[in-house]
Parts: C-alpha cells; structure tokens; sequence
C-alpha cells in the first residue's frame, strides 16, 4: 500500500468543491424557512463573528477510530454546510493527530513490540499490520476512506507533516519565550501547581526518539534550537522548524487555533469541563497568540448498547469503516445529526438500527426530523421505497438470488423503480444480518416439515389445517394476519398458539415476520400444501 501522504492526495482529487457557488451536492441544503436546528444555531453565531470560517476536526489515531468519534466528525460537517446554505464562507479541515505520543502499550498490541515505543509519536512509530508507512497511517487510512462515504468534503492536514514543515516553529518559540505567563494561565485556571521546571514545549530525543521524557534547557528563536537532556542519558539539540519539538497539548490547541486560522471546532465533554483544555485554551491563544477561541461545538459521548461509552484503548468499539458497509452512511449521519450534540447517545446496530433506516426512508414517519434527514442525504441512494425491515426477511427468504427476490418483493405490493438501488439496499440487509441482526430476526425456511410439529397439540393442528382451507391467493397480508384470529374462534384454539405452531411448521421456530405478509411473500400454495402437512403430523 502507498504512503498516507499518498493516499491523501488521492483523497483531495476525490473530494467535492468546497465552494458554497458550485455543484449540485450543495443543492439540498438551501431553504429559506426560520429553523432551530441546532446546527443553524451555531452556523449563525459563526457567521455574525467571521467573514470566512475554518470549521476544523480532529482525531488521535491512536487505535481504532469508532462509531464514538463520528460526533467529532459530522457535527463539524453539519455546521460547515450551515455556514455555507446560510450564504456564508467555509472551509472544513480534519486534523489527524499523528505527532501525538504512544501513551501505553494498549490490550490490543503486543507488548514485546510496543512497549519500546511508548512516548514515540504516532508516525514514527511501526505499523501494526505493515502494511501501512506507520501506526498513524494503519488507523487513519481506513478511517479516511469511511468518511468520505460519509459524505464529508474536508481539507486533510496531518499534525506530524505541521510541524515537521515548520508550520508550528513561530508559535513554539512564542510558547517559550512566554513560559512564565502560560504556566500562570494554567495555574489560575486549573487551580494546579505548576512545577518550576515546566515547559510548553516537548524535544524530541534523537536517541531515544520519545516526546515525553526530555527537558529544555535552552533555546534559540534565530537557529530554531531546542537544546534539552533526556531521561535515557542523551543531550543534544532539536531542530523545532523539523519536528524536533512539541506543544504540550493545552498550549498545542490553542497554537493550532492560531495557525490554521479555526473559527469553529467540535469537542468531547472532557475538554469542555471546568478548568479543561478549552478554558485553558481560551486564555492562551488570547493572551499568548492575540487570536479568539472558535466557536465551540461541545458534544457528549456515544456509549455502545449493553458495554458503555466506546474506547479504543478497551476494545469496547465498533469501527466507522465496518459500519458503513453495513448500513447505508446516509443513516448515520442522520443518527448524528437529529439529536443535539450535547444529549447522549447508545448506539445499538440491531433493530434500532432497522427503525432508524426505515424512519429516514419514509418522508412521512411522524418521528423523522427533517432538516436532520435533509443533511443527512450524500449518497444520492434516497429511499427505495422497500421498508429495510421487509428486505431483512427477503434476502432470507431468497437466499443469492436476485430475481427470485425481485419477484417477492412485486408479489408483496412493492414496485421496483431502481433494481441497482433494490440490490444495493439488500446487499446492506445482508451485511446487518451477518453482523448484528438478533438471532430471533433469523430464519430460514424448512425443506421439509419439522420433527417438532408432530407434538403439537391436536387443536393446534386442526386450527392450522382450517387456515389452509381457507386461505386464498387473492388475499392480502393484512387479510390472511386476520384469519389466524379467525381460525382460533371457529376452532376454539388461541390464537398466539396457532401462530406458534405455524412459524413452528414454516421456519422450524415459534417466532417469525409478520404471518400475513410471510405467507404472501412465500406463496399460498406452498404454505397451503405445508400446513395440510401439518395438520396431519
């Protein structure tokens, strides 16, 4: 595989023009209707402070990037194309964080190898894989290639590539030369001692290669040295202009608000706390780098049905990149976007999923939020007009093939309008149900009747063989769900028996999709010839 730089470049080729001006893509957003969408709010408030807007994003590749951290990304995407159907100016930037250190040795590395590279920064460290140029580079890739399914149209800037290239070397130097009034800031707004020897900036060891266990000692703005001795014995000095220093990481952001210009930057909870980075961070870029803090974007934690909120560093994660292959990603960023970032949010891929897919798909559900839906539409799919639910029981019932499936759906009552839309939408439900359906939602129809239908009571199977005498071809599935009612009063047998013993004599389990339609989408012959069967077991 090529380097990320590489891969960047093909990403920006790719992407979309960042003009408000120009393309179709951006057509869907226009409205001229009041809104309190809380993404117009913000767009608003940015507008009325800047004449050009940076609404910039960013992650940590230290492990892999998750479902959690899809807030960070699309409530910065939601805002930007405010900004721009509010007619105003804007450019959206990932940060990919790939000059930060290696903490710890997480559960999922392996300890004899990746233990040596504690305190390293992430691009120099060796790919887990090696397949890719660098630790970064192997969980970052495959995350750039998900949100560009997702739609977003960034700018992608790498931090070690920034200060490598010399894009930080003013801004450190500035951070040194106003140590004393950086740890002032610090220790009035966090309430903390700051230890005498403190500094702002982090050498980088030529010997040891860490980021996190060198002092400075002494500086020169003109030659851009850092001179500083190390903890593993070495001393030397530290080419800042190439990446041999860096931000700590409450002064970092502040620095970076400044350099790329940001107006407007989405953040988790934690850095929004009293005395966090962001209060820190307000200070400093005002009193140290003369800029004003961007317009905040505070989101709370996406937790993981049944497992809490989503960690790399635990494993507890589903990954952006597997989850777009499994559902549309039109409906994630609807999941995004119609609840405000500051509620919470448990992600759960089973049937939550599948009501969330069919409420974006149906313009009329009364729970569907509609500028939510609105933003949300990048994949130019749109809703085939085949309830998702209804295609996870299709795909199950056909099995591969495609026109034995398209013949089920039109014997349902659904047209096909698109049958490259129609398979593309199966392929999805396919997906889910290898990966997330609950094992209740899965079936497979019986080539033969099931042993466990001779041990039926009696009156279920004379109620199952008064059902096939009268069922009828030209019924539709809400008239045939009535008749297992009907059946259960002419026969004197309960109803939710019947249903058993039918799911039972079908599927070989108690439970299935909703009978009338099963029995139209399968064929009344078949089920007719079945339930004689049955009835005679």
């Amino acid at each position: 595989m090529g380097g990320l730089r590489d891969y960047l470049v093909l990403y920006a080729h790719n992407s979309r023009c960042h003009s408000p001006c120009q393309g179709t893509d951006q057509g869907y957003l226009m409205s001229t209707a009041p809104s309190t969408f809380w993404a117009d709010e913000i767009a608003a408030q940015a507008i009325a402070q800047h004449s050009q807007n940076i609404v910039c994003t960013g992650i940590t590749p230290s492990g892999q990037i998750h479902i959690g951290n899809m807030r960070e990304v699309l409530s910065g995407d939601a805002v930007y194309r405010s900004i721009l159907a509010q007619g105003g100016k804007a450019r959206l930037i990932y940060l990919g964080d790939t000059y930060d250190a290696l903490r710890h040795v997480y559960p999922f590395l392996d300890e004899k190898t990746y233990a040596p590279q504690v305190g390293k920064p992430l691009s120099d460290i060796p790919c887990p894989c090696g397949k890719h140029e660098s630790y970064a580079a192997h969980f970052l890739e495959p995350f750039l290639a998900a949100i560009r399914e997702l739609g977003l149209d960034v700018e992608v800037k790498l931090a070690h590539e920034m200060y490598n290239t010399g894009e930080y070397t003013d801004v450190i130097f500035t951070a040194l030369e106003k140590r004393d009034e950086i740890a002032r800031i610090l220790h009035e707004v966090t309430g903390k001692e700051i230890e005498s020897d403190w500094s702002p900036v982090n050498p980088k060891c030529e010997a040891c290669g860490r980021i996190t266990k060198a002092r400075v000692t002494a500086w020169n703005r003109e030659s851009h040295s850092v001179d500083y001795t190390c903890e593993c014995g070495h001393t030397g000095t530290a080419d800042a202009a190439r990446g041999g220093a860096k931000l700590t990481w409450r002064v970092d952001w502040p620095a970076r608000w400044k350099i790329l210009g940001v107006t407007v930057e989405p953040f988790g909870k934690d850095h929004a706390s009293r005395g966090g980075s962001y209060d820190t961070g307000i200070a400093i870029t005002k009193d140290i780098y003369g800029y004003q803090a961007p317009v905040p974007i505070v989101y709370e934690w996406i937790s993981l049905k049944g497992k809490g909120d989503m960690s790399s560093s635990k494993g507890n994660v589903i990954s952006i990149a597997d989850m777009v292959e499994v559902v549309p990603p039109d409906v994630l960023r609807y999941m995004i976007f119609r609840t405000q970032p500051k509620k919470a949010l448990t992600f759960d891929p089973g049937l939550p999923m599948l009501t969330l897919i069919d409420e974006l798909d149906d313009p009329e559900s009364k729970t569907r939020d509609q500028q939510a839906a609105e933003l949300s539409m990048v994949s130019g799919m749109g809703s085939v007009g085949i309830p998702f639910k209804h295609l996870v029981s299709i795909v199950q019932i056909a099995g591969t093939d495609d026109d034995e499936a398209m013949k089920i759906i039109e014997r349902g009552g659904y047209a096909i309008h698109d049958r490259a839309a129609v398979l593309r939408r199966m392929a999805y439900a396919r997906k889910w149900l290898a990966n997330y359906a609950p094992e209740e939602l899965k079936f497979s129809t019986q080539s033969r009747l099931p042993d466990e239908v001779s041990a039926l009571p009696p009156a279920v199977k004379n109620a199952l063989g008064w059902l096939a005498e009268h069922l009828d071809a030209s019924m539709s599935g809400d008239t045939i769900h009535g008749l297992f009612y009907e059946a259960g009063n002419a026969t004197g047998t309960d109803a939710g028996e019947i249903f058993k013993g039918f799911y039972l004599s079908i599927i070989g389990k108690q439970r299935g999709p909703r009978a009338g339609w099963f029995i139209v989408t399968l064929g009344v012959d078949f089920i007719r010839s079945r339930l004689l069967e049955a009835a005679k077991a």
